[in-house]
């Protein structure tokens, strides 16, 4: 597997991580760019579960290797938290993966 160019799941934690919290950076740092660039924070959570397209029928999203079920407020955190890095880091990093 292509390790992505992102490092979100590396980014300093306001609190000490979980296995979970791990995880879930790491899903969104293999989440496709053009994908995340999608996302509008107007969405419902309705939108936002069909859009991503991998929560189960009990409102909790597949994610391998958790310690905790992550729900929509969580995620939703999370990926704003997760484009906000894109948005910081982009430049540099595609000029350093173009080289």
């Amino acid at each position: 597997m292509e390790q992505p160019i992102w490092n979100f799941e590396q980014e300093p934690y306001a609190n000490g991580p979980d296995e979970t919290d791990v995880n879930l950076r790491a899903y969104f740092d293999r989440m496709p760019d053009e994908k995340m660039r999608q996302y509008a924070r107007s969405w419902t959570d309705d939108q936002v579960v069909e859009w991503d397209g991998n929560f189960r029928n009990d409102g909790g999203l597949m994610i391998a290797c958790c310690e905790r079920d992550v729900e929509i407020r969580e995620y939703r955190e999370v990926l704003e938290a997760a484009i906000a890095y894109r948005d910081r880091v982009r430049d540099s990093l595609l000029a350093a993966d173009r080289r």
